[in-house]
């Protein structure tokens, strides 16, 4: 082979070879472009996801925050009526006690009196 052949030789694998890796190129471009559109696509979509779930759980934090709400004032009601029934209780407990101390000491009286009497 001559000088003259082995260098348009050369220059031919050269040619090949920048055609090819501008060929990579432009496929590698275009790949990254490609996976930047879909990455894109996927990060929106997940982002309306996002907002959904944000949204059911605020709407569920509202719902439990209420129904806390409405357990709490039961309970103060309930806690309420308690606290009135003991005292009526005690209530009618001091009357029935005033009660029957008044007998006891009526009882008292008459027992005395009746002792007295007899001596």
């Amino acid at each position: 082979m001559a000088d003259d052949e082995l260098k348009r030789l050369l220059e031919l694998m050269e040619q090949r070879n920048a055609a090819a890796h501008e060929e990579t190129r432009r496929l590698s471009d275009q790949r990254t472009a490609e996976m930047k559109r879909h990455f894109d696509v996927t990060a929106e979509s997940m982002r309306g996801e996002i907002r959904l779930i944000a949204e059911a759980v605020g709407s569920l934090e509202e719902k439990v925050d209420r129904e806390v709400h409405r357990l709490d004032e039961k309970l103060d009601r309930g806690f309420a009526d308690t606290q009135a029934m003991i005292r009526f209780s005690h209530a009618e407990l001091e009357r029935r006690v005033r009660s029957l101390e008044q007998v006891v000491a009526d009882l008292q009286s008459r027992v005395e009196r009746l002792e007295s009497t007899a001596n």
